[in-house]
């Protein structure tokens, strides 16, 4: 019997290439897919989680929206990876800057995911599991990243964080530890890959910071983010 479709992802076998690129709102996947993609096709609607395959430069490349927080990109990183055949996830997505040398629109590639989350649980580990993103990802991004001009960019630690209105505030502990940003779903995202034998990298786009106080606009999120959307793209092209 099979798995496909699953409870989340409508598409049919084979509807996604083996590269994803997930950002957090299903938005900015359709923005992604009409701006950047040719022929590109709608292959899931199923909770209006938007995912689209098309072709960049003439590679299959597909496109979804991975929801907020990591139970959401815990379950549909998952099931591309298990029941889709997909091979490499990338997280395009948004950060909030915990260093002061990182400025609005900066780019962050996350080599690991500090987490406050308890998701680790699951794997019954005798200790703290490092979740790290996948080394060639990693390396090929920052290639892309250096061909552009004017990419400002960081690589480093992410904080993968379950709340976004917290009780208490305590990035000042992270800071102290060298950590950039925080986010809500790389570390789940990194873990689902180790587990499954696959390939994540998460690159941030720095849309405000707990520094300065500065932020974007939720339209600027959706659409002018394009330096970590090229960069994913070129990454997409240099991989299998």
């Amino acid at each position: 019997m099979s798995n496909i479709p699953t409870p989340h992802i409508g598409a049919k076998e084979g509807d996604f290439a083996k590269t994803v690129l997930m950002p957090g709102d299903p938005l900015r996947a359709k923005f992604i897919a009409e701006t950047f993609l040719t022929d590109a096709v709608q292959v899931n609607t199923v909770r209006g989680m938007y995912g689209y395959t098309g072709t960049y430069k003439g590679k299959r490349v597909s496109v979804m929206g991975s929801g907020m927080g990591m139970p959401s990109i815990g379950i549909y990183s998952y099931e591309l990876f298990s029941f889709y055949n997909v091979e490499n996830i990338m997280r395009i997505g948004t950060a909030g800057a915990l260093s002061e040398k990182l400025k609005i629109r900066d780019v962050v590639f996350g080599i690991g995911a500090c987490t406050n989350s308890n998701y680790a649980a699951q794997y019954q580990l005798p200790g703290t599991y490092a979740p790290t993103a996948s080394f060639n990802l990693l390396r090929k991004a920052v290639e892309a990243a250096e061909a552009m001009d004017g990419i400002r960019y960081q690589v480093g630690n992410l904080l993968s964080s379950d709340t976004f209105y917290s009780d208490s505030t305590l990035d000042v502990n992270w800071r102290k530890m060298g950590v950039l940003a925080v986010e809500m779903e790389a570390a789940a995202l990194y873990m689902n890959a180790a587990r499954l034998g696959k390939n994540a990298l998460a690159i941030c786009t720095i849309s405000d910071s707990i520094v300065t106080g500065e932020a974007t606009t939720a339209e600027e999120r959706q659409t002018s983010f394009r330096d970590m959307m090229h960069i994913a793209l070129e990454t997409a092209l240099a991989v299998d």
